[in-house]
């Protein structure tokens, strides 16, 4: 017998009725036997925010029981947006999501919390593992002995300057993980595997808005943690997707989208100089001050990762294509149908520009993944 796990992608829900953003969904997510996705809001009554925070909205506390209602079973708080309400909204956050009946994973009131997996055990007795990360991080969004925040995975940045006599020239970046957060990952995703059959890593990471372009720091780190143990990578961030890669087999997504992310926008945002710094790296972004999704064209192509398990270990994977439209609700897209084939061939493209190795097989239950020959 199967069993299946979903991952969906960034969720920030800003409207008034939180469980229309699931209405085309809930039915799939609701047949998963897990289903997990990453949290980038608060869902809190109050919270004071920090000066670091860039887009920070506080939603509201009945947020978490709408997210149990669309089927999730673990949600993930590792991310930049983990303490942009400061230690009091993410601690109601956290109790929020709890009171629901998710689980939490990836932060914590201390850095031993956030680097404790999620553990849930499947009808067929195997034993799954749930570890997230975070590199990208606001300063002190991180845990530490004494500080809440999330589990980091950071890196560094170097600018090599290419033409030394031509200033002004564009440099060559490198980016290396750092090393103290890349050892403590690999000791937890090996403890982990010592006691469960899977074990999943959720990353937050990566370039946002940018086409195809996977960073240095990134591969090294998918790596690390499939030579460690790790089942399955499911990446996130980017706000766009990414393409895909097998590393010893096992699936690396390295970025999901968006699943239900409100974005309004106004035109003094539109006009705004933040903004207009990161427009400049997508493909196409043109605001729509009537539109509840204010990311860039290929924003509306987004996907959930799905997972098929059997017997303790992975049989198949692959995702479900979605197309997310001007109301910010995430809807399937049939096999066949014209936007289907827009989110595959949109893989297809980044995957290989970016040099991964995966390729796309559409079937009747999943666009699966494998390797190229």
């Amino acid at each position: 017998m199967s069993h299946i796990f979903l991952a969906a992608g960034d969720l920030a829900p800003d409207r008034d009725n939180y469980d229309e953003s699931y209405d085309a969904t809930r039915d799939v997510l609701r047949g998963a036997d897990i289903a997990f996705a990453q949290l980038e809001t608060s869902f809190a009554e109050r919270g004071v925010r920090l000066p670091q925070a860039r887009h920070a909205v506080l939603a509201r506390p009945e947020g978490a029981d709408a997210l149990a209602r669309a089927g999730f079973d673990v949600i993930s708080m590792a991310g930049n947006h983990v303490l942009d309400w400061g230690n009091d909204a993410f601690f109601e956050t956290k109790a929020n999501l709890e009171r629901a009946g998710l689980k939490v994973v990836g932060a914590g009131a201390n850095i031993v919390e956030a680097r404790r997996p999620v553990h849930v055990t499947l009808g067929d007795g195997t034993r799954v593992a749930i570890l997230a990360y975070s590199s990208i991080l606001p300063h002190s969004y991180w845990a530490d002995e004494r500080r809440p925040g999330c589990a980091p995975m950071r890196a560094h940045t170097l600018y090599e300057q290419i033409e030394h006599d031509q200033p002004g020239t564009p440099a060559r970046i490198h980016t290396y993980p750092h090393r103290e957060d890349l050892s403590a990952m690999e000791a937890d995703i090996r403890a982990a595997k010592a006691d469960a059959d899977l074990v999943f890593v959720s990353l937050h990471w990566g370039i946002h808005f940018v086409r195809a372009t996977i960073a240095d720091y990134q591969r090294d780190v998918a790596r690390a943690a499939i030579a460690a143990g790790a089942d399955a990578i499911l990446g996130g961030h980017a706000h766009i997707l990414k393409g895909c890669e097998l590393i010893d087999g096992k699936p690396v997504f390295y970025s999901l989208c968006n699943f239900a992310t409100d974005l309004r926008m106004d035109p003094a945002h539109a006009a705004s100089k933040s903004f207009n710094e990161i427009r400049v790296l997508a493909e196409e972004w043109e605001p729509d001050f009537d539109s509840l999704y204010n990311f860039p064209k290929t924003s509306r192509l987004s996907m959930v990762a799905r997972i098929e398990i059997e017997a303790g270990r992975i049989v198949r994977s692959g995702f479900l294509p979605l197309y997310i439209d001007r109301d910010a609700i995430p809807r399937f897209v049939e096999p066949g149908s014209e936007r289907h084939a827009e989110v595959v061939d949109y893989m297809t493209a980044i995957t290989r520009e970016a040099g991964l190795n995966a390729r796309y097989r559409v079937g009747e239950d999943m666009v699966e993944l494998e390797t190229a020959a």
